[in-house]
């Protein structure tokens, strides 16, 4: 079972969305901390409501991703971006159905406009990156 498959039967599990925004928020206490030097002006990205840093490494043809937030369930929403980015070839990256991810997470109906705004963002950024590659 895929990072992805394995987020959407968890969430899938839970009856209500203030237990789904638990288990985000400790999905995103899960992810590796981000050293403060990396927390940058350039490694920002544009359109969130929260401060998020994506730092990218390109290491043998694979993506590998550190990122941070200031928030808590920004964290959590990164998480599941990443479930479905980090170690991921630029290909993989451009060709997985982000949109279909988010639908079986029932997710963007569930996040104020601001929080779908900054996790479109999110995932802007991470293809844009992925095209410089290919």
């Amino acid at each position: 079972m895929s990072a992805t498959e394995e987020i959407v039967d968890t969430l899938s599990f839970f009856d209500s969305w203030e237990d789904r925004y638990k288990y985000m928020i400790d999905l995103g206490k899960s992810l590796p901390s981000m050293p403060e030097e990396l927390r940058t002006e350039e490694r920002l990205v544009p359109g969130c409501q929260s401060q998020v840093w994506i730092e990218p490494q390109f290491i043998d043809g694979k993506f590998n991703f550190q990122v941070d937030s200031d928030a808590h369930i920004v964290r959590g929403l990164l998480a599941i971006v990443m479930a479905a980015y980090n170690h991921k070839s630029p290909k993989e990256i451009i060709e997985f159905d982000i949109a279909d991810y988010f639908s079986k997470l029932d997710l963007m109906k569930h996040l104020s406009p601001t929080r779908g705004n900054g996790l479109q963002a999110m995932v802007e950024k991470i293809k844009q990156l992925a095209q410089t590659e290919l």
